[in-house]
């Protein structure tokens, strides 16, 4: 017997509203948040915050995204927040040496792709599950930017053009944000439209029938590792061209918002369903979240307290949206 969904309506709005209702409902949960702290605070809405919220965003934005291929694949990459970490310090460390700034920047996006593409071996080749790697890889690669630190936060000095990068404005838009909204608009253009990112999605789906209909499904799921490496890697450098220094406490706990951000987006952890879309709302909403509590003067202390539930609640409605949806929206002959 042959099993296969339909759509019960007809009606096209219908449709739009089951296909998309995890997207619409952290559109309407983020709508919601922006009103909230504009209530409770003058200066939520004020220019100068909201390009320092976009600001940012930005560094969880780019590696959200290549998460977002990770987590379709079935997958899950712990260690982004180290790898930030240890590009951030050897960036500054090269720097302060004295190489000039476009070599380190080429340089540090070759070695995130090579740190992304070996644990993609290890999980993909090796068949090793990607939460036992990247946890591995989580401890591993921050140890190392400690060991190349000391522990010591590195200076970077006479490089205005690496530090625009992190502080520059275009058009009174910061750079990093715009170097952020390009990475979602590739990563929608790859999800959308091209046959790398159908391939994707049939290996989240179905690993084994993606292999068995010709498609090079170990190569796939290596290859969403060495994106999530090269993500990583703007990401350090943007955060160390802000702030004007690297270290190994660079990212601590990045990786937490990043997964949650692709999660609450709509991405399923089970693979074969995301939403690049999604994932941009959801790290509009964890910025969001975290500037509006730091503006109502709540305890720094009690902040991931709330960040948290709040986080874990958005979530809980969107899996009951998307479990409402289904029953109700398909039906199965």
């Amino acid at each position: 017997m042959t099993a296969y969904t339909e759509r019960a309506s007809g009606s096209p709005i219908a449709d739009f509203v089951s296909e998309h209702a995890q997207v619409m409902s952290i559109a309407v949960f983020f709508i919601a948040c922006l009103l909230f702290f504009s209530a409770m605070t003058d200066t939520f809405l004020t220019f100068g915050n909201i390009l320092n919220v976009v600001r940012q965003a930005a560094p969880i934005l780019i590696v959200a995204v290549a998460m977002t291929l990770v987590i379709i694949t079935g997958g899950i990459d712990l260690s982004v927040g180290s790898q930030v970490a240890l590009v951030n310090a050897v960036a500054a460390i090269l720097l302060a040496i004295g190489y000039p700034w476009p070599l380190v920047l080429a340089g540090m996006i070759g070695f995130g792709a090579l740190l992304g593409i070996a644990q993609g071996w290890f999980i993909a080749y090796q068949g090793i599950p990607a939460f036992i790697v990247t946890l591995a890889g989580l401890s591993i690669l921050r140890g190392f930017a400690l060991w190349l630190t000391q522990g010591y936060s590195i200076p970077i000095k006479d490089a205005p053009g690496f530090f625009w990068l992190g502080r520059g404005e275009l058009f009174s838009i910061p750079v990093p944000a715009l170097i952020a909204v390009l990475v979602a608009v590739i990563g929608y253009i790859i999800i959308a439209y091209t046959k790398y990112g159908r391939q994707v999605v049939a290996v989240g789906s179905n690993l084994e029938a993606a292999r068995r209909v010709g498609m090079p499904a170990k190569w796939i799921v290596a290859s969403v590792y060495m994106v999530s490496g090269i993500a990583c890697a703007v990401a350090g450098l943007l955060i160390a061209a802000r702030l004007g220094s690297g270290s190994s406490n660079a990212a601590v706990g990045f990786e937490l918002q990043v997964i949650a951000a692709v999660v609450l987006g709509g991405t399923s952890l089970m693979g074969g369903r995301g939403s690049i879309l999604g994932t941009v709302l959801g790290t509009l909403t964890i910025a969001v979240i975290g500037n509006g509590l730091i503006l109502m003067h709540i305890s720094p202390f009690f902040t991931q307290i709330v960040t948290g539930a709040i986080i874990l609640v958005a979530i809980w409605l969107n899996t009951k949206i998307f479990t409402t949806n289904f029953r109700f929206g398909a039906k199965t002959r």
